[in-house]
């Protein structure tokens, strides 16, 4: 039996909050397949938060461990060398300890592994909020580098983990994501008619999918849209999905004009059983990120069977394969012409509907979870001398 201290700072809040994002979802996706391991024993940890009540953890029930704030911990261990205080609370409880969620902690004596996502917060600071970003990222780069393992989601994102980092290669490791097996159920020609009811969805439409914030770069798409003829616009409207992030003001007001015209509409928050149906009646997908540690909504698309209009750079072209229309993300001519194509060509949309699907059954959120499992396994053996 492993027993694995095991970080769930980021799904806590994200259950509070009754959003959760992208690590949140990464964290209880493991959660759920390393509940089928006999062989494994999860002991939760958090920080920042306290520790919600979850059905499964594998046997014994443990009630977990509360480690206090990160951010003053994380100072504490930088000014004095030192473990996190209180972190024996944790360690004499496990084998190893996995912090999934970019909350790492110091803990010298106890094998570590981190799952970091990206290197965005340093490669990028100008795409974040701004409050001590300087700090934060300082923060963030010497706790990466406490790990003894590190697991990221792309190459993509393990270059740009030792460019800004400065973790060795040799300490990564790649494990895409999964895709969860409810963005391939099939849809009801009801539920169908319910949704486009509902949203009062027209027979044909783009749909763009993630917070409004600056990496997301709804500019583009939205530019894109604004440069097909205008009677396609309105047959062809953009809905737009996703809550307000920041430096977005500029995005609002123009998405504000343009649905005055009836060409764009911003549906803003779509609960989750609403939003594969919505997915499934879409023409085609609209996601010209300026950067990706993964790209998992292109792959959701995918499974829904949609056409996925995506950038041909940092880890799409990984993800996506073949299976979409890859764009210059700052050519808004390239992008507008690939929303035409996929109107004017239904032998293209069926090809990209058809390659999608097969391109999302290859991953699956049991590989992603077996694969961490044979970490957890290598990390184990080398401290035992094996």
């Amino acid at each position: 039996m492993i027993r694995v201290g095991f970080g769930i700072s980021a799904l806590a809040q994200g259950i509070q909050g009754n959003s959760l994002d992208g690590i949140g979802n990464y964290t209880n996706e493991l959660l759920t397949q390393f509940s089928k391991h006999t062989d494994l024993s999860l002991i939760p940890f958090s920080f920042n938060t306290d520790i919600p009540k979850f059905d499964n953890w594998t046997p014994p029930q443990n009630p977990g461990v509360q480690l206090g704030k990160y951010s003053v911990n994380t100072a504490w261990s930088i000014a004095t060398g030192a473990n996190f205080i209180h972190s024996n609370s944790l360690t004499s409880q496990v084998d190893l300890v996995h912090a999934t969620d970019h909350y790492v902690p110091k803990l010298h004596g106890t094998p570590l592994v981190a799952t970091l996502m990206d290197a965005i917060p340093l490669s990028h600071p100008n795409w974040l909020r701004g409050e001590l970003r300087s700090v934060k990222n300082f923060l963030w780069k010497r706790a990466a580098n406490w790990a003894d393992e590190v697991i990221t989601i792309s190459e993509y994102s393990k270059a740009e983990l030792t460019k800004w980092a400065g973790i060795p290669e040799s300490k990564i490791s790649v494990i895409p994501l999964g895709v969860d097996a409810r963005w391939f159920r099939a849809v009801s020609p009801l539920e169908s008619l319910n949704v486009r009811t509902k949203y009062d969805l027209p027979e044909t439409f783009f749909v763009s999918v993630g917070t409004l914030q600056p990496r997301k770069n709804i500019i583009s798409t939205i530019q894109a849209h604004r440069s097909l003829p205008d009677s396609q616009r309105r047959k062809t409207p953009l809905i737009i999905i996703g809550r307000a992030g920041w430096k977005c003001d500029e995005v609002i007001k123009i998405i504000d004009q343009e649905s005055a015209a009836g060409t764009i509409r911003w549906l803003k928050h779509v609960p989750e059983i609403d939003l594969l149906p919505v997915l499934n009646l879409a023409s085609a997908m609209v996601f010209p990120t300026l950067a990706e540690g993964f790209g998992l909504p292109v792959l959701e698309a995918f499974a829904a069977q949609i056409p996925v209009i995506t950038s041909n750079t940092t880890s799409l072209p990984e993800v996506a394969g073949d299976a979409a229309i890859s764009v210059n993300p700052l050519d808004i001519e390239q992008i507008a012409q690939a929303m035409m194509s996929v109107l004017e060509d239904p032998a293209l949309a069926a090809e990209l509907r058809k390659r999608g699907h097969l391109r999302a059954t290859q991953f699956t959120w049991q590989a992603c979870a077996a694969e961490t499992f044979k970490i957890y396994q290598r990390m184990i053996a080398h401290r035992h001398g094996a």
